[in-house]
């Protein structure tokens, strides 16, 4: 992993899988996303172009490093913040694909060193602010308490919630979180998001008739339009992103693990916009 990443340039958006789920809550599973993702991806039922007509095919500027490889439990997160470290001082913008949403806190610990006024939009259908959860403070349902508690975001932006509790709301309150419930969130609402920008998606964020390979479904959410609307939306520069949970395990046909492609695709070239396109040449 060193030697392929002292050989990345600067402005490379850098694909890299975390397959842990030994924090998930409920099921497990989302350690094998990063593998299916990939298998959908090369088995010719789509490509690699992006709506905008970028082929990251054939554009230098992506790369996929593959899977980090997890040594014990007891590493998992400084072995991940050193390897997103060393991506972020050669000048890369990271792509993560998870695994459960925990492996998100390693990630932005090491992104906060780099940009100390990181803004976070995070597309989910629960707000994962429990300060503690199955007696886990790790558990990937308090992922954005730990974030904010450590100061790694000066703003969070969470878009369609609809499974908050009384307590994750007080979370919010406390913490200062800007919450977009799903029944007050319409195609088109500004969310004035100002750079540098943090994506972080959830595959439950989608309404389960889009998305049922998950572990925790919530009906009520958005279209797979809607979030590739909202993705494109955003005008501030997108320096970091993540997909997470997908449970192929739980998929019907692939058809969610086609939605975390299509995904992909898209914050890879959102992520892109703004370097300028390298010569093949």
């Amino acid at each position: 992993m060193e030697e392929i990443i002292s050989s990345l340039r600067p402005g490379t958006v850098v694909v890299l899988g975390i397959p842990s789920d030994v924090n998930s809550s409920y099921a497990r599973g989302a350690s094998d996303a990063p593998a299916r993702i990939r298998q959908i991806l090369v088995s010719g039922s789509t490509n690699y172009c992006c709506e905008d007509g970028t082929d990251l095919e054939g554009d230098p500027r992506f790369r996929d490093i593959g899977d980090i490889e997890l040594g014990p439990v007891a590493d998992f997160h400084s072995q991940v913040e050193e390897t997103l470290a060393a991506l972020l001082d050669r000048g890369a913008r990271v792509l993560t694909l998870g695994g459960d949403h925990a492996v998100t806190v390693p990630v932005l610990r090491a992104y906060h060193k780099k940009y100390e006024d990181l803004s976070i939009l995070h597309l989910d259908a629960h707000p994962d602010l429990y300060d503690e959860y199955g007696g886990s403070r790790s558990s990937h349902a308090c992922t954005f308490a730990r974030v904010m508690e450590e100061g790694l975001a000066t703003r969070l932006v969470q878009v369609g919630i609809r499974a908050g509790t009384p307590h994750q709301s007080e979370q919010a309150k406390r913490f200062g979180v800007e919450t977009i419930e799903m029944r007050d969130w319409w195609p088109g609402r500004s969310m004035d998001l100002r750079g540098p920008v943090y994506v972080s998606l959830d595959m439950d964020v989608l309404d389960p008739g889009f998305a049922p390979g998950v572990s925790h479904p919530e009906p009520g959410g958005p279209s797979s339009r809607d979030v590739l609307g909202l993705i494109r939306s955003i005008k501030a520069p997108v320096v970091g992103a993540d997909v997470v949970e997908l449970n192929p395990g739980r998929d019907s046909s692939d058809v969610t693990a086609m939605a975390a492609v299509k995904f992909m695709k898209e914050l890879a070239c959102r992520m892109l916009a703004g370097w300028p396109a390298a010569s093949t040449g």
